[in-house]
């Protein structure tokens, strides 16, 4: 139990940034929250968090610890509300958000299924590549890509992917396939407008290559469609351009220079127990997405 209330007492400071406010939120003093964080620091041999007089910041160990205790926390309020609520059935209203390209592929589908496994649950669905605020707009969960910012959000981890460097066999039998991240400069690179640039691992340095040409649009699925059409090369990710790599309508290249897979998370706010229609649809989202025949399998 003394374990427990260490970790609770590390997520409500991270969350609340002080102790005082987390001592609040625990009904207990800062001088136990303090003792609380100092021996589970003692306990784990690293520093979680930087204190001074004026503000706690996480540490690179803290940052990554903290998403594991808020799984842990969640994943014993769930099985306690299971316990509690024996055969009770989902319902309700369920407001989701994700990005837009993924979510029209690998979040409506989804949804539509859990919806006819639950009738007594009700959906509706924001399509946005904008960071959307949970607790001001009144959502129940954000599926999110890569990586998370907002700290004082649950987040669950349903899967990963990764971004390809990818070409039409017309197109590379045309221009060349490119074996360097130098030779890039030398072709049209489909791209963003408001793109920073293509992400890469260079030995242990990670490289920035900032994609020009003649082709730009705000729309990833068009920049999907130019790849195909031979029209450049395009920086896309797994889930939208894997079922044309198999099939052979494009090349992956520069697969060397790929940066390691990032997180695909469920984020919402946290609560000490999660309505059940929201905790069986991250489940249902987190069994498909760690399944390597779902994406295999998706078009």
């Amino acid at each position: 139990m003394s374990k427990l209330k260490e970790l609770e007492a590390f997520v409500q400071v991270a969350n609340k940034g002080s102790l005082t406010a987390a001592a609040a939120v625990e009904g207990v003093t800062p001088a136990i929250i303090g003792r609380r964080l100092d021996a589970l620091e003692n306990h784990l041999g690293v520093r979680l968090l930087v204190r001074t007089t004026r503000k706690l910041t996480l540490t690179h160990e803290g940052q990554a610890f903290l998403e594991d205790c808020q799984r842990i926390l969640n994943d014993l309020a769930n099985a306690e509300a299971q316990l509690s609520l024996g055969s009770a059935r989902a319902s309700g209203h369920l407001r989701l958000t994700a990005p837009a390209g993924f979510g029209r592929k690998h979040v409506a589908p989804l949804l539509m299924e859990f919806l006819r496994e639950h009738p007594e649950v009700s959906a509706s669905l924001d399509l946005s590549d904008r960071t959307v605020d949970l607790v001001g707009e009144g959502f129940d969960c954000a599926v999110r890509l890569g990586g998370l910012i907002d700290s004082s959000l649950v987040a669950v981890r349903l899967g990963q992917m990764k971004r390809v460097v990818v070409g039409s066999p017309a197109y590379l039998e045309q221009r060349g396939v490119p074996r360097t991240l130098d030779d890039l400069a030398a072709h049209d690179c489909l791209s963003l407008p408001t793109q920073a640039g293509w992400d890469f691992q260079q030995g242990d340095r990670h490289v920035v290559f900032k994609p020009s040409g003649r082709f730009l649009c705000n729309d990833g699925a068009v920049l999907h469609d130019w790849a195909l059409a031979g029209m450049g090369l395009a920086w896309r990710s797994l889930w939208e351009v894997g079922a044309d790599l198999r099939w052979g309508r494009l090349v992956s290249v520069l697969d060397d220079f790929a940066t390691p897979p990032v997180g695909i998370h469920a984020v919402f706010p946290q609560r000490r127990h999660l309505p059940l229609r929201v905790r069986l649809f991250i489940d249902s989202l987190q069994d498909n997405y760690t399944r390597p025949e779902y994406w295999d399998s998706s078009e």
